[in-house]
C-alpha cells in the first residue's frame, strides 16, 4: 500500500473479508473456479416482520439470514440484533463463520443472521416476540434446523433468545423432530444447553493467546521479554460477554488489566484494574465516570486508552475499530482479535510494516462456535458429557492411588460437563494456534493470511475429493 491514509477508502465489512481472501487465495493450490465458489456466499434470505409495538405503533423490521456454505451442514453462525445491520454484514460474518469453522476443524458451512433493531429501544417482551416471529418465518421457509442451521447467541442476543428461538422451533414441529433441542447453540442449561458455552468464547482468546506467548520464537520476533501470560499488560476495548469474560481469564492468569474501553468512556490504572468492578460500575451507571483508582476518559478522549501502551491489545466489540486512521497510533505488541473483523485489510499492512503481530479473529474468538459445536453433539446424542463415564473414573483413579499406596484422603472425583468441555477447548485452541503459527513461519507470511490459507485449502479439499459442482 502506497497511498497516504488520507487517499485510502476503507470498504465496508464485507469488502474488507473479501480484500483478505483474495490476498491469501494468492497462495493456495486451489482451482481458481473453485476458489471463486469459496468465496461467495451460497444463500441469504431478507424479509420485512410486520411487528406492532405494545404502545399500537406498527413497524416493518428487516430480518437476515445468511447461508455461506453447504460444503458441510448444518451451517452454524450467531444471531445479531443491531439497529445497522444489513445483508453484507450478515454476509460477511457468514464469510467469515465458514473460515472460522475450517481452520478449527469443526463440521459445520457458516452462516449469520440479523434483525435490524436497537434492543435498548424495545422491552423484553417486545423482544421475545420479535424472535418468536423470526424464527417462524426460518421455519415456514426452511432455513433453521439441526441438519440445516443452527443459530447462536451474537451481539444483542444471548441464551434467553436462544430459549425463545428453541421453545418455537419445538411448537412448530411438535414431536416430529426428536432432535429439536439441537437448533441452536448457546441455551441455558436448563434447555439442553452446555455447561462452559457462555464463558467459550473468551476462555478460547485466552488459551489460544497464552498457547502461542510459550513460543519462544513468537515471543522474540515481537519483542515480548518473557514467555507467558503472567504479568502482561492488557487493554481491553468491549466489556460485553466476549470482554468480560476475556478480562476475567487473562486476569486469573495473572496478567495485568490496564485499560478499558467501552463505547462512550474508559478507563486506565498502569498497576491494574478490577475486571469484575469495572463490569459490575459500568452496567450500573452506564459510564466508566467516577469509577474509582483509575484515569477517567470521556467520550471524546477514550481512544488515549486504546492507544497506550500495552503488552496486548484486545478489541472485543465491534468491527472495524483499527483502521488507516489510527493504525500508526496503536502501541500493543500483539493484537488478540475477541471482535469479528475488528482490523481492516489496510490497517493490517500497517501493522505488518511495524512489526506489530495480529492473532486473527476467526482464530481467536473460535473458542464460542467450538463449545456450541460440543452443544449440538449433546443435544443429539441426548446425554450429558461425563454422566456415563464420571464414576467409572472416579473409581479407576482410587483404584490406582491404592495400587501406589497413597495413604491421604485426596477427594478424587470424576470430571463435571465443565471439565471435559475446558479441556477439549484448551486442546483444540492449542493445536489451531499452533498450526496457524507454523504456516506462516513455512510462507513466512503473517498469522491472519496463514488462517485464512488453512481454511480456504481444507473447504476446496472437500469440493475438490467429492466433485462437487454448486
Amino acid at each position: 500500500m502506497t497511498d497516504s491514509p488520507s487517499k485510502v477508502v476503507e470498504p465496508n465489512f464485507l469488502g474488507q473479508v473479501q480484500l483478505f481472501f483474495d490476498d491469501a487465495s494468492k497462495y493456495v493450490k486451489v482451482k481458481p473456479e473453485i476458489v471463486t465458489m469459496i468465496k461467495k456466499c451460497q444463500a441469504i434470505i431478507e424479509f420485512n416482520l410486520p411487528f406492532k409495538r405494545d404502545n399500537g405503533s406498527l413497524e416493518n423490521i428487516l430480518c437476515y439470514r445468511a447461508h455461506h456454505s453447504y460444503h458441510k451442514l448444518p451451517c452454524k453462525g450467531g444471531v445479531r440484533f443491531a439497529g445497522d445491520v444489513d445483508s453484507e454484514e450478515v454476509q460477511a460474518l457468514a464469510s467469515l463463520m465458514t473460515f472460522k469453522l475450517a481452520v478449527v476443524d469443526v463440521p459445520f458451512g457458516g452462516g449469520k443472521g440479523g434483525i435490524r433493531i436497537d434492543p435498548k429501544k424495545y422491552n423484553q417482551f417486545e423482544i421475545e416476540r420479535i424472535t418468536r416471529s423470526y424464527t417462524l418465518e426460518l421455519c415456514k421457509r426452511g432455513f433453521i434446523g439441526p441438519s440445516i442451521d443452527v443459530p447462536a447467541p451474537d451481539m444483542g442476543t444471548n441464551s434467553q433468545t436462544m430459549a425463545w428461538m428453541v421453545d418455537t422451533y419445538v411448537g412448530f414441529y411438535g414431536n416430529k423432530d426428536i432432535n429439536a433441542y439441537g437448533i441452536c447453540t448457546g441455551k441455558p442449561l436448563e434447555l439442553q444447553g452446555v455447561n462452559g458455552r457462555n464463558e467459550a468464547t473468551g476462555l478460547g482468546i485466552f488459551y489460544g493467546t497464552s498457547e502461542i506467548l510459550k513460543n519462544l520464537d513468537f515471543c522474540k520476533k515481537y519483542n515480548f521479554s518473557t514467555p507467558g501470560i503472567e504479568s502482561k499488560s492488557i487493554i481491553i476495548q468491549g466489556l460485553g460477554n466476549v470482554g468480560y469474560f476475556t478480562a476475567k481469564c487473562f486476569s486469573e492468569g495473572k496478567a495485568k488489566i490496564i485499560g478499558i474501553v467501552e463505547y462512550n468512556s474508559g478507563i486506565y490504572n498502569k498497576d491494574g484494574l478490577n475486571y469484575d468492578e469495572s463490569f459490575q460500575y459500568f452496567r450500573k451507571n452506564g459510564s466508566f465516570k467516577g469509577f474509582p483508582n483509575a484515569t477517567f476518559y470521556d467520550n471524546e478522549h477514550k481512544n488515549e486508552v486504546f492507544e497506550s501502551e500495552c503488552d496486548i491489545l484486545i478489541p472485543a466489540a465491534m468491527e472495524k475499530v483499527i483502521t488507516i486512521e489510527n493504525a500508526h497510533k496503536i502501541k500493543p505488541h500483539i493484537i488478540s482479535e475477541g471482535a469479528n473483523g475488528p482490523t481492516t485489510f489496510y490497517a493490517q499492512e500497517v501493522l505488518d510494516k511495524r512489526g506489530i503481530g495480529v492473532l486473527p479473529d476467526f482464530l481467536m474468538n473460535s473458542g464460542g462456535v467450538t463449545v456450541s459445536y460440543f452443544e449440538w453433539i449433546k443435544n443429539l446424542q441426548h446425554m450429558r458429557y461425563g454422566r456415563l463415564t464420571k464414576g467409572w473414573e472416579k473409581k479407576s483413579k482410587n483404584e490406582l492411588r491404592e495400587i501406589l499406596d497413597i495413604k491421604e484422603d485426596m477427594n478424587i472425583q470424576g470430571p463435571e460437563e465443565k471439565d471435559i468441555v475446558y479441556t477439549a477447548l484448551e486442546g483444540i485452541m492449542s493445536q489451531c494456534v499452533n498450526d496457524v503459527w507454523l504456516k506462516a513461519q513455512e510462507l513466512n507470511i503473517n498469522m491472519r493470511r496463514a488462517a485464512f490459507i488453512i481454511a480456504i485449502e481444507r473447504v476446496a479439499k472437500y469440493y475438490e475429493e467429492t466433485g462437487m459442482n454448486f
